[in-house]
């Protein structure tokens, strides 16, 4: 269901190839070893409860429960374990699997043990879609599947991720670096250009649903910065709506800042303000592969200026997440520029400002 049209050909992506490529990463790695989950925090732990057929252990007695704040539906097995969380008004679910291991030893030495697979439904989550055809079809091809999610695909463009490439030669993943160096670069400019989108990284003309071409830059090659990776992620492999620039038609905005102050997704943590003041009270609303914003640069004035998504906890029960920055010059959920922790009082904990959920 893609509503995106490129001008050229949009990549093939095929199975086989991905997941022989990204078992070569010898940095960033997706390892399926159950044994992992028992090594992590109670906290992060979901019970896996898929079998080789890829249903749930008790599929005779699964059931729906609603939930508030958001307003959401949760399925869950005989036991209580839960199996899928959907979220009114927004795409995003999150689906219970085998466990996975994402580690980035480069950077950092935090690991991330989960088993939350974040996927994009076709349509968006509303009360008693469960009983429609489309989510029937939807949820028997992807509850228990091990195709590349969300996840899986913003781990393609970290430190030393191998190179895919389409079945007409281009590079679709691998290693991204935020932006060029900057010739102006000095105290008070930033090192690091910004404004590399997907397209840049491509190195390929688009065109957006609206009909606007945009052109990349060749100094941009191979580069995202953190809207651009999330645009990247959800937008151009997992087929999100995309608009080509803030307040240029319909779909996921250009801009940090253009994305939360839209009206896509879900507001989980609702914008207050930018100040340290408006820092959220409560994050333990935050699912798997929630957008983040943060405000961080003062010269910036009100407009909100980094993202991310949430990956969930780490072994050692700290919210982790995973953006583009400039001083790691790419994707990362390392220490380069400020821990990627949401919990305590640190850089990104102390900037947070709102969340949402596609």
């Amino acid at each position: 269901m893609s509503e995106l049209k490129p001008k050229k050909k949009r990549p093939v992506l095929h199975a086989v190839t991905v997941v022989a490529l990204l078992a070569g990463s010898a940095y960033f790695t997706v390892e399926l070893r159950k044994d992992e989950q028992a090594k992590a925090p109670v906290v992060a732990s979901v019970t896996d409860g898929v079998s080789a057929a890829g249903k749930s252990a008790d599929a005779g007695q699964q059931k729906w429960e609603r939930l508030k704040n958001p307003e959401r539906s949760v399925l869950r097995d005989g036991s209580g374990n839960v199996l899928a969380t959907f979220t009114d008004g927004a795409r995003t679910a999150t689906l219970t699997g085998p466990s996975r291991t994402f580690t980035e030893p480069a950077n950092t030495k935090t690991r991330v043990v989960t088993s939350d697979w974040v996927r994009l439904m076709p349509e968006s989550w509303r009360n008693g879609a469960e009983r429609e055809q489309w989510f029937k079809e939807w949820f028997k091809k992807f509850y228990g599947s091990e195709e590349d999610d969300i996840f899986a695909i913003a781990f393609q463009y970290g430190d030393q991720a191998p190179v895919k490439k389409d079945a007409d030669g281009t590079p679709y993943a691998g290693d991204a670096a935020f932006g060029p160096i900057n010739p102006n670069g000095s105290v008070g400019n930033d090192l690091r250009e910004e404004q590399s989108d997907f397209y840049d990284y491509l190195g390929q003309s688009y065109t957006f649903r609206n009909g606007e071409t945009m052109a990349p830059e060749a100094a941009k090659y191979r580069a995202i910065d953190c809207s651009g990776f999330i645009r990247t992620v959800f937008g151009y492999r997992s087929r999100y709506p995309l608009a080509p620039l803030d307040g240029h038609g319909d779909g996921l905005p250009r801009t940090a800042n253009g994305i939360s102050r839209s009206n896509v997704g879900v507001d989980i943590i609702p914008l207050k303000g930018i100040t340290p003041a408006d820092r959220p009270s409560n994050i333990d609303v935050l699912q798997p592969g929630d957008l983040l914003f943060f405000k961080l640069d003062q010269r910036t004035g009100q407009r909100l200026d980094h993202t991310g998504m949430y990956l969930g906890n780490d072994t050692e029960g700290h919210k982790i997440f995973i953006s583009s920055r400039e001083e790691a010059n790419g994707p990362t959920i390392g220490d380069k520029g400020g821990t990627s922790r949401l919990d305590g009082n640190g850089y990104y904990a102390s900037t947070l400002r709102s969340a949402k959920r596609l």
